[in-house]
C-alpha cells in the first residue's frame, strides 16, 4: 500500500537528530554529504553535535531539519517503501518539493540555505516571536489578534484547539493575555527565532523569490499539497508561490482534510519529532500516521523487523 509523506517544520530540531539513519543507511549518508558539500559546512556535525540553542537559530535549524528529513526519506526509499503524495509543514514544504522532484535535491538545499539566512536576518531585525494557543476556537483567537494593537496574526492552523500566533513580542504577549482571559488552556512560546508567516517576513520573501527565479522547476512525480491553500501545488510560477508561502498562514488542518478527501488515509512523518503525527490524531480518526526518524522505525515501516 502506498503512503503519503509528511515532513516536519522548524521547531522539531534536537541535537542528535538523523544520526541513526546516517550510521545505518548509505542513501541517507549521501543526502548529508550533498548538503555539506553545497552549504560549505558539515551538516552532520550541525545535526549531531550542536547545542539546543545553536540548532534553534533559524539559519541552522532549517538546513538541519531539511537534511535530516530528506535523509530519512532516502533510507525509506532504500528499503523500497512507495509513496503516492507528500506535504510538509512550513519549512517541510521545501522538503516535499525535493521529494516530489519539483526541485532537484541540490537546488532545494541551496534554496533552504538561502531561506534560513534570509529569515534569520529578518528575525534579527525585529523583536518578534511565536506562541501556540491551546483550547480556543480559531475564530476566538482570530478576533483577539485583530483587536490587539501592533502586529500579531494567526499563522499556523494546526488542528482543532491549536492555533499559533506570531508578531512583535509586545503584541504577541498582549494577544496571549487576551487568549488566557478568554479561556485558553495554555499559551506556549515556540522554539523559533522570528515571526514566521507574517508581513514581517515580506522583504525576506521577496528576496527568496528572486533567488528562486533561476532554479529549474520540474513536473512533480507525486502530488505536493501546499500550506497556503491545502490543495495540490502546481509547479507553475514556483518563485511567486514561495514568496507567498513565507508570508501566508500554514493551513495544515485544511491540507490534511483535503488529502483525506482525495483518498490519502495513511502517512509517515519523516524527520525529527512527531508533531505532525500528533496533529493527525486530532484532525481525523480516518488518518493513520506514524513518526519515522530512526533506522529501526524505517525498517518497521518497510514491514521488516527492527
Amino acid at each position: 500500500m502506498s503512503m503519503s509523506i509528511f515532513f516536519p517544520g522548524q521547531g522539531a530540531q534536537y541535537p542528535g537528530m538523523g544520526q541513526s539513519v546516517f550510521e545505518a543507511s548509505a542513501a541517507a549518508r549521501k543526502v548529508f554529504d550533498c548538503a555539506s558539500e553545497i552549504t560549505g559546512q558539515s551538516v552532520s556535525k550541525l545535526c549531531f553535535e550542536s547545542s539546543k540553542e545553536e540548532l534553534s537559530r533559524t539559519v541552522n535549524s532549517q538546513i538541519a531539519i531539511f537534511t535530516c528529513s530528506l535523509a530519512v526519506l532516502a533510507a525509506c526509499q532504500e528499503q523500497g517503501i512507495p509513496f503516492d503524495s507528500c506535504a510538509g509543514f512550513s519549512l517541510g514544504e521545501y522538503t516535499a518539493l525535493a521529494a516530489s522532484g519539483i526541485l532537484s535535491m541540490e537546488d532545494a538545499i541551496r534554496l533552504v540555505q538561502k531561506r534560513g539566512e534570509l529569515m534569520q536576518q529578518a528575525a534579527d531585525q525585529t523583536d518578534s516571536c511565536m506562541a501556540a494557543v491551546l483550547g480556543l476556537p480559531d475564530e476566538t483567537v482570530e478576533e483577539i489578534c485583530s483587536q490587539t494593537d501592533g502586529i500579531v496574526l494567526p499563522v499556523n492552523y494546526n488542528c482543532d484547539g491549536q492555533l499559533v500566533i506570531a508578531g512583535t513580542k509586545q503584541a504577541v504577549q498582549a494577544a496571549v493575555d487576551g487568549c488566557k482571559q478568554a479561556g485558553a488552556r495554555r499559551a506556549v512560546p515556540l522554539a523559533v527565532s522570528g515571526a514566521f508567516h507574517t508581513p514581517l517576513m515580506a522583504d525576506a520573501a521577496a528576496e527568496l523569490r528572486r533567488f528562486a527565479e533561476v532554479l529549474p522547476v520540474h513536473t512533480p512525480s507525486i502530488p505536493v499539497y501546499t500550506n497556503t491553500t491545502g490543495q495540490p501545488l502546481s509547479s507553475d510560477n514556483l518563485p511567486a508561490h514561495l514568496e507567498q508561502h513565507m508570508v501566508s498562514p500554514v493551513r495544515w488542518k485544511t491540507l490534511v482534510q483535503t488529502m483525506l478527501s482525495d483518498g490519502h488515509t495513511s502517512a509517515l512523518e519523516l524527520g525529527p519529532g512527531k508533531t505532525l503525527t500528533g496533529f493527525a490524531r486530532r484532525i481525523s480518526k480516518q488518518l493513520s500516521c506514524q513518526a519515522v526518524e530512526t533506522m529501526d522505525q524505517v525498517c518497521i515501516a518497510a514491514g521488516g523487523d527492527a
